[in-house]
C-alpha cells in the first residue's frame, strides 16, 4: 500500500524523522487560500497523487501569498499526472533550501534483506544519477536480523560523502528512518529530496512510502489510510475485480498466467523495442471466465494499442484459454485493437486451432514468446 506525501510525512514524524513544517490538505481553491493565509508565510502547493513527476507536470508550485496559493490550487486540482487526477493538494510552509540530497531504505528482493541508498545528488531521479554518476550513489545491504546502530548510520553517511557539517544530522535521521521502516513493516521509505536548510538543519522535503499489504493487520491505523490513498484509477478498478494488475507507461497491454511469466514477457517486449502498458497476472489456474475478464479489462485501457496474452498451459488448458479469448472478444463486441495470443503447453495446438478458425481480423495466435513479442511490437508501430 502506497501513501500520499502528506501521509508519509506524518508517519515520518511519528518516528521522529524531521520533516518540513506540518501542512494541511485542501480539496478546493478556497480551502487552499484559507490555509495559506493562516500560515502567513510563503507556501508550497503540491498535488497529492501516487506517482512521480509532479513537478515536471506542474503539480508543485511555490506561492508567496494566499492569492497565489489559490491560483496554484486552481491550476493543480483536476490536473492529470500520469493518469492520476489530482483531487487533493498539500499546502505547507515553504522551506529555505540550501542543498538537496537523496536517502531511502527499501526491501531488496535480490538480497532478501534491506538496502540503504544514499546520494548527495537529490531532487532528481536516482536512476538517472546512478546511470550518469554511479560514484555518487552508495548502496548498502543490511541484515534485517541484525541491529542497526548509530555507528552504522554514520558510516553510510560518510561513504555517501555528505558534507562534514551534516554528517551527524544525516546519521541521526537515517537511524530514525530505519527504525520507522522496520516498525511500520514498510517496503520503501524514500526521501527525495532530503534537504539541508539555510539554517543548517537536515529534513525530509518529500516522502514516498510503501507498506507491506500482508502486514496491515498489525497496523490498523495505516490500513485506514488505504481509503484515502487512491492510486491509478485502473489499478483501483482492477483491485475491486480481484485482478493482479499494475499500470505501466507503454502501449502494449500484457497478460500472462503466473507472475514470473508476465515479468519475462515484459522483458521480451522491451527487448523487441516495445513498451508494456501494464502487468497483469491472470494466475496459474486461470479459467476461461477470468481470462475473458482480464483481456476485456486491458483492452479497455485507452493507452493500449496492442495486447499480448502469453499463456503456458499446465493446470490451465490452452483450449480453455482460447475459448476465454473468444468470449472476451464477444464481450467487447469485436476487436478494435490487435490481439496477439501466444499459447504453449497443454492442448496448445487445439487452442491455436480454435483461434485460427475463428477467422477474426486483428487476432493473431503464436507459439513462441519471442515471436509473439515481435508481432505485438510490429503492430504497435503500425497503430
Amino acid at each position: 500500500m502506497d501513501l500520499m506525501e502528506y501521509q508519509g510525512k506524518e508517519l515520518f514524524r511519528t518516528h521522529g524523522v524531521p520533516t518540513t513544517p506540518r501542512g494541511e490538505v485542501a480539496t478546493s481553491v478556497d480551502e487552499a487560500r484559507q490555509l495559506a493565509a493562516g500560515f502567513g508565510v510563503p507556501v508550497m502547493v503540491k498535488a497529492q497523487v501516487l506517482t512521480g513527476g509532479r513537478g515536471k507536470a506542474g503539480g508543485v508550485k511555490f506561492c508567496r501569498d494566499a492569492e497565489a496559493a489559490a491560483q496554484a490550487a486552481g491550476d493543480i486540482l483536476g490536473l492529470d499526472i500520469k493518469g492520476h487526477v489530482t483531487d487533493t493538494v498539500l499546502v505547507e510552509p515553504a522551506s529555505d533550501i540550501a542543498e538537496e540530497y537523496y536517502l531511502s531504505i527499501l526491501h531488496d528482493r535480490l538480497s532478501k534483506g534491506y538496502k540503504v541508498i544514499a546520494s548527495v545528488e537529490g531532487g532528481v531521479e536516482i536512476e538517472e544519477v546512478n546511470r550518469t554518476a554511479p560514484e555518487k550513489v552508495v548502496k548498502v545491504d543490511l541484515d534485517p536480523t541484525a541491529a542497526f546502530t548509530p555507528a552504522d548510520a554514520r558510516r553510510i553517511a560518510e561513504a555517501a560523502q555528505f558534507p562534514e557539517e551534516t554528517l551527524d544530522h544525516v546519521a541521526e535521521l537515517l537511524a530514525k528512518l530505519h527504525a520507522g521502516f522496520v516498525a511500520s513493516d514498510a517496503t520503501l521509505f524514500e526521501i527525495n529530496p532530503l534537504i539541508k536548510t539555510a539554517d543548517g538543519r537536515v529534513i525530509a522535503l518529500d516522502s514516498k512510502v510503501s507498506i507491506d499489504d500482508a502486514a496491515l493487520f498489525r497496523h490498523p491505523d495505516l490500513a485506514e489510510l488505504r481509503q484515502t490513498g487512491g492510486g491509478h484509477p485502473l489499478e483501483v478498478a482492477a483491485k475491486e475485480k480481484g485482478l493482479q494488475y499494475v499500470k505501466l507507461d507503454g502501449s502494449i497491454g500484457i497478460m500472462g498466467n503466473g507472475a514470473g511469466l508476465v515479468m519475462s514477457t515484459l522483458d521480451v517486449v522491451n527487448q523487441a523495442g516495445g513498451r508494456p502498458a501494464n502487468f497483469l497476472d491472470a494466475g496459474g489456474g486461470a479459467s476461461a471466465e477470468s481470462m475473458a475478464e482480464g483481456i476485456a479489462f486491458v483492452l479497455d485501457d485507452p493507452d493500449v494499442e496492442v495486447m499480448l496474452v502469453n499463456i503456458f498451459g499446465g493446470i490451465t488448458r490452452c483450449d480453455d484459454v482460447a475459448r476465454g479469448v473468444l468470449a472476451a472478444i464477444d464481450q467487447l463486441g469485436g476487436l478494435a485493437k490487435h490481439l496477439v495470443v501466444r499459447l504453449d503447453g497443454t492442448n496448445a495446438d487445439e487452442g491455436r486451432r480454435l483461434l485460427d478458425e475463428a477467422g477474426l481480423d486483428g487476432l493473431q495466435p503464436a507459439a513462441k514468446m519471442n515471436e509473439a513479442a515481435e508481432m505485438a511490437v510490429a503492430r504497435s508501430r503500425d497503430a
